[in-house]
């Protein structure tokens, strides 16, 4: 049969990277030809986010990009895969002539079959069981050969009150130990130095199953491998227990940056956002960190504008950040999508208002995560080197405090070559819109 060519788009998350890369894999196995680049391709599998307005708009986007090189003979199908999908297949049909199939999220081991279809002419449209998706089996790793992902679990059983995954990715399923062990070593044989444990929710690893698993117990057996770092995203506050507190405390391998996503700070909203933490206890696990990790950085989500939030809230929550000091931050305007009990709260937040509340609490963390940077100049920070940036005409790199994409990066100058990939040692000169600066340390 003809070796199709098979391009692949991956938005959203880490998690859908990875299933983006399984897909992949698929493909390969098949003996197709896989591409980053649409252009030419026989069929284009983009893979989406549709969790909130904004990541619907992106996807959107895309489906149009490539209808227009579908129009312009460039391309022959589109196939539209992940949470835009699962979530709107009938909006899809009916608004997106351009895209000839759909795969949903219980469905991206039939990507091989679902090309097949479409080159027969036929459309494909597969949904399978969400609360089934099969996790394991291999990838074809896209990230930069020193760092890659390892996604322990898939769904959430969390039910937070704004979000709509657990319609989109099911209940809380999380892989056997000896699978992701299995991939660990293999990720590990190719090279990768950083690994990044991922899931919705990291911390409820192996709840669900009745073989003893837990992420206390897997990290211990990662630890074993030849990684150099091994970072964790994300951890729910209320999950996080001392033995896990330990553990990271203990194996050097952990970065003690940790990512929790923590939304708020007022009780009520917490309520309403059907959160298990208060902000004391909260407080108190920030404490519990700080006294076992001195060095420790954290990250966190924030939700401005959830119904009920006035003034006297959104303070509180302000007041909380300026206490706590959180290193990193990811800030986001409350969307309510439909399908979740915050859609149809009374008490809605205007846009405009949660929208300005969100500026504020940007401005608020970027001065403190200014301080931070200012408090590292002087000192040597290890850092992985991720190659030269033309612009700056310097190396690029990060230390453990900042994670892939999401935080600042270190632009240092050195004598001699650094590969990428490579870890050293940098002296921090000085500080440059939210990045640092500094020198190979001889």
């Amino acid at each position: 049969m003809k070796p199709y060519t098979v391009a692949f788009v991956s938005l959203g998350c880490a998690k859908n990277l990875v299933n983006a890369e399984q897909m992949m894999a698929l493909c390969q196995q098949e003996g197709f030809a896989v591409t980053s680049d649409p252009e030419g391709a026989d069929v284009a599998v983009l893979n989406t986010c549709g969790f909130i307005e904004a990541a619907k708009s992106e996807a959107i986007d895309h489906i149009i990009e490539l209808g227009q090189l579908k129009q312009q003979g460039k391309l022959k199908k589109l196939l539209v895969a992940g949470c835009l999908s699962q979530r709107y297949p009938g909006e899809i049909r009916q608004e997106l002539p351009e895209v000839d199939g759909m795969l949903g999220t219980g469905s991206y081991t039939d990507v091989v079959q679902a090309v097949r279809e479409l080159m027969a002419g036929e459309r494909a449209e597969h949904f399978g069981d969400v609360q089934q998706a099969d996790d394991d089996g291999e990838r074809l790793v896209t990230t930069p050969s020193y760092t890659a992902y390892l996604k322990i679990a898939e769904g959430c059983s969390n039910g937070c009150a704004f979000c709509v995954i657990p319609r989109l990715r099911g209940r809380y399923r999380s892989r056997s130990m000896q699978e992701l062990l299995r991939e660990a070593r293999g990720l590990a044989e190719r090279g990768v130095q950083e690994l990044i444990v991922i899931a919705q929710d990291i911390t409820r690893y192996g709840w669900d199953r009745k073989d003893g698993a837990s992420l206390a117990g897997l990290l211990a057996e990662l630890c074993k491998l030849p990684f150099h770092w091994i970072r964790l995203h994300y951890l729910y506050p209320e999950a996080v227990t001392d033995e896990l507190i330990q553990l990271i405390a203990r194996e050097r391998k952990i970065v003690h940056y940790l990512d929790i996503p923590i939304q708020h700070a007022n009780d009520g909203i917490l309520k309403a956002m059907r959160r298990e933490s208060t902000k004391a206890e909260i407080a108190a696990l920030f404490a519990k960190l700080r006294r076992a990790m001195p060095d420790v950085v954290l990250r966190t989500s924030l939700i401005c504008g959830l119904p009920g939030e006035g003034e006297a809230e959104f303070e509180e929550l302000c007041q909380f950040l300026r206490e706590q000091k959180i290193q990193r931050a990811g800030v986001f305007q409350f969307s309510p999508e439909e399908g979740t009990l915050a859609a149809v709260m009374d008490n809605q937040v205007d846009p405009e208002t949660a929208a300005r509340r969100v500026e504020r609490v940007v401005e608020l963390q970027s001065r403190i995560m200014d301080a931070y940077n200012e408090q590292r100049v002087g000192s040597c920070m290890e850092v992985l080197c991720e190659g030269v940036d033309p612009e700056q005409g310097c190396y690029v790199g990060r230390t453990y405090a900042d994670s892939v994409e999401v935080d600042g990066q270190v632009l240092f100058t050195a004598d001699d070559p650094v590969e990428a990939g490579q870890f050293v040692w940098v002296r921090i000169t000085g500080t440059s819109d939210g990045d640092l600066t500094g020198r190979l340390e001889g």
